[in-house]
């Protein structure tokens, strides 16, 4: 267009001059690298503390979420919850904490471990037979001849075991947020443990700086109603979703997505793979289950919950910075274009092809020197 005007207006050499100015003006070597440039320094600096970047759009999209959903052991806790205190309908408590040592064996689950721990210290344990597990619920196993379950609130319920055992035994557990777990010999009650899991105080740090951010913060666990309740209190957590079965965490994920929400899940169990897929970004613990790692977008190595608030602030500045790059790129052709042009040839102000081709080069180089600053970013 710039060669055909000039050549209507009966300048052949004026043409071929704004034409060449056009073309070496205009490379757009500065928008191609604006987005991809970041993208990969803020991989590098995701890296660099912590946080393994699978999905990039995972990390894009962190900047819009408006809701962060934990899961609550090993995650916002320690993980690695002690007995604190037994109560047996026959009052052999030690006798209760050998058969329950005996029954789970050594499990995976943080639970198991505790009550394991601490049963050992009592001695031999007895062999149990038949184990089997009902996530959600409890477990089964035999033990010296008695069919002995353990579990927690809903296994009472489900074995029409309401209002037992009297409340003075667990009252004060349940104040404290303890988690109590219900013990039944042969379908009766045998007693009642209670178990603690200290919260993480990065946790709270990690809390704090969301809502800072405008950022609302939820729970999921399996735990019961008293407990979640307790550990929302102390952390300021918005909204808790207690007694909730590990097949339906999802459902959670899905229910706040229908209220409009965008869900970051966090998560380090195998149950916490499927919430993870539904959520619109994927955040695993590292320490966490392969199953876990694999579903998640994004990896945090360690298990500190502050590294959340470093996957958001690195999308947010990422995001900046692509604006602040395709706004000097596109903004830069916007004003060249037309001096290459000669747009402006009739005031006396023209560009000619040198300077057009420095200038091109500059807002490369301006855009690469501002993508680099990203990697100054603070997490």
């Amino acid at each position: 267009m710039t060669f055909a005007t000039w050549s209507l207006l009966g300048d052949v050499d004026a043409a071929v001059i704004r034409a060449v100015t056009v073309l070496v003006s205009v490379c757009p070597h500065a928008l191609g690298l604006a987005i991809p440039l970041v993208i990969a320094i803020s991989t590098e600096v995701s890296a660099r503390h912590g946080i393994l970047v699978k999905d990039r759009l995972a990390l894009e999209r962190m900047r819009t979420v408006d809701v962060v959903l934990f899961d609550k052991t090993g995650t916002l806790t320690e993980g690695r919850p002690a007995v604190t205190g037994a109560w047996a309908v026959d009052g052999d408590e030690d006798a209760l904490l050998r058969v329950l040592g005996g029954g789970l064996g050594r499990r995976r689950h943080p639970l198991a471990r505790a009550l394991d721990d601490r049963a050992r210290r009592l001695g031999a344990l007895p062999a149990a037979t038949e184990f089997a597990a009902n996530p959600g619920r409890g477990v089964r196993a035999v033990v010296e001849g008695a069919r002995v379950e353990i579990g927690g609130p809903r296994l009472l319920r489900e074995r029409g075991q309401q209002g037992s055992p009297p409340a003075e035994a667990t009252c004060a557990w349940i104040e404290r947020g303890a988690t109590v777990l219900y013990v039944l010999r042969d379908g009766a009650l045998a007693g009642a443990l209670a178990l603690e899991d200290r919260v993480r105080e990065e946790s709270r740090v990690a809390i704090d700086a969301l809502h800072r951010a405008g950022v609302e913060v939820a729970m999921v666990t399996g735990a019961a109603h008293n407990v979640a309740e307790t550990v929302a209190r102390n952390l300021g957590i918005d909204e808790v979703f207690a007694e909730v079965l590990p097949e339906h965490k999802a459902e959670q994920v899905a229910g706040l997505q229908r209220r409009g929400r965008r869900v970051a899940m966090v998560g380090d169990e195998v149950n916490d793979a499927p919430a993870l897929a539904r959520a619109d970004v994927e955040l695993a613990i590292g320490a966490g289950t392969d199953v876990a790692i694999e579903s998640a977008g994004v990896v945090l190595a360690s298990d500190d919950p502050r590294a959340v608030t470093a996957v958001m602030a690195l999308s947010r500045a990422s995001y900046r910075k692509m604006v602040q790059n395709l706004f000097w790129a596109t903004g830069y052709n916007v004003v060249a274009i037309p001096l290459a042009a000669g747009a402006l040839a009739f005031a006396g102000v023209t560009l000619p092809p040198a300077v057009g081709a420095l200038l091109m080069s500059a807002s490369t180089i301006v855009v690469a020197a501002n993508a680099l600053l990203r990697r100054r970013v603070r997490l």
